[in-house]
């Protein structure tokens, strides 16, 4: 099973967002974890907004990307354009993609928006990375 790095700046709301999609919609199918360029804490509205649609991300907590090896995961996704910032062996995973997606900690109205955003996008790499594609030609 391949494995799903989200990486944002705090690990605060759009990666926890993520990873709390992922965790549901790709459940048997990745292995996926967030983390930040620096931690912080879970943003209570990243919890309030994904509670309203029924994920519950209570038991997520902000992770420092140091915590981690760039070898141990084979997508590295960055949510807000944070990829120039990340160390030169998290851009070179098999597959690396900057979502660059607004920042709803700025203005916690968008909140709804970015994580309908969020599962977009978590969806389309769930169904892109199926086994039975790009992972098979990765293994």
């Amino acid at each position: 099973m391949k494995r799903v790095m989200f990486v944002c700046k705090k690990n605060s709301a759009r990666s926890q967002m993520a990873e709390g999609f992922a965790k549901t919609l790709g459940k048997g199918k990745i292995e996926v974890i967030s983390s930040g360029l620096e931690a912080s804490q879970v943003r209570p509205e990243a919890i309030a907004t994904m509670k309203e649609i029924g994920i519950d991300i209570t038991d997520q907590y902000s992770k420092p990307l140091s915590d981690f090896k760039a070898e141990d995961f084979d997508v590295v996704i960055s949510l807000c354009g944070c990829g120039v910032n990340l160390p030169p062996e998290w851009v070179v995973r098999e597959v690396f993609e900057d979502w660059q997606l607004d920042d709803p900690a700025e203005q916690p109205e968008i909140f709804p928006r970015v994580r309908d955003e969020i599962k977009q996008r978590v969806t389309q790499l769930i169904e892109s990375h199926s086994p039975s594609d790009i992972f098979d030609r990765l293994s």
